[in-house]
């Protein structure tokens, strides 16, 4: 098993309350871990500083988290470094599961799953993340395509190489681009089930609404600015795996992942008609 010193980098908003338990359980790795938390703009830094305390705290400027992740990455002095949300709540051993996995390609990545006690909307939104990831799976090189920055790793030098692309401002779309440019250049994320990461997401159903219209906007820009060369299907091919894995966890379920269709297709119409940031990937 790695032994490898591995760096967290964790971007954050205005979330303390989930910012202290995934720093908690960030606490309890079965390595040290260096945890990096990355400030995007929040509107109390306090209570930010105490849900990260012993944690190291940088401030951004509200760039999204494509922009925190890369400030996050170029301060970490692990050799891994790892990526999750500040809604996350990583097992015991995560850290040091992908650091392992790291060791194939260059990066790696775990399962995200939801609460026991996620109400539909939530577990819809998952189902939706997890059907993208299986859809890329090669079980030939036991590969994913698509992993959500939730539940990533990277090697340091690989993270600082191949950094997000900036023009993304939301959490839309920047990760599938990142996993394109990766698997395009031989890195694509080697799959590690036990490396899971549980996910908080306080969803209702406007803001599971306003997420998906969010996923097309990215997808869109995803469209316009992606280098292609990815392994996740496309278009109807991946509605049609998306909708079947969600109706095998029930009713609810696939009639939300349905209506998460016609709104990413909303989204999508809706950025199409703003222009693009000219900004580029800093150097």
């Amino acid at each position: 098993m790695s032994r490898r010193a591995v760096s967290v980098v964790v971007p954050t908003r205005d979330r303390p309350a989930a910012l202290g338990r995934c720093v908690r359980a960030l606490r309890g790795q079965s390595v040290p871990v260096e945890v990096i938390v990355v400030d995007d703009g929040s509107v109390a830094p306090g209570a930010v500083r105490r849900a990260a305390a012993g944690a190291t705290v940088l401030t951004a400027a509200g760039g999204g988290p494509a922009a925190a992740r890369n400030a996050g990455i170029a301060a970490a002095s692990g050799e891994v470094v790892c990526l999750t949300d500040d809604d996350c709540e990583p097992v015991a051993r995560w850290a040091e599961l992908l650091a392992a996995g790291c060791a194939a390609t260059g990066t790696a990545a775990g399962r995200t799953l939801p609460p026991a006690s996620a109400p539909a909307v939530a577990r819809a939104s998952q189902a939706i993340a997890n059907g993208i990831l299986e859809s890329s799976f090669d079980p030939a090189t036991a590969t994913v395509g698509f992993a959500p920055s939730c539940n990533l790793a990277i090697d340091a030098g690989l993270a600082r190489e191949l950094r997000f692309d900036e023009r993304f401002p939301a959490a839309a779309g920047e990760d599938r681009e990142w996993c394109d440019r990766a698997v395009a250049a031989g890195h694509a994320p080697r799959l590690v089930d036990a490396a899971i990461v549980v996910h908080h997401q306080r969803m209702t159903a406007s803001s599971f609404a306003r997420q998906q219209l969010g996923y097309g906007r990215g997808a869109a820009r995803y469209r316009a600015l992606g280098t292609g060369g990815g392994r996740v299907p496309a278009g109807p091919a991946l509605a049609r795996r998306l909708l079947a894995a969600a109706s095998a966890e029930g009713l609810a379920v696939g009639a939300l992942v349905a209506l998460a269709q016609g709104l990413t297709v909303a989204g999508m119409i809706a950025e199409r008609g703003s222009p693009l940031s000219e900004r580029r990937p800093a150097a």
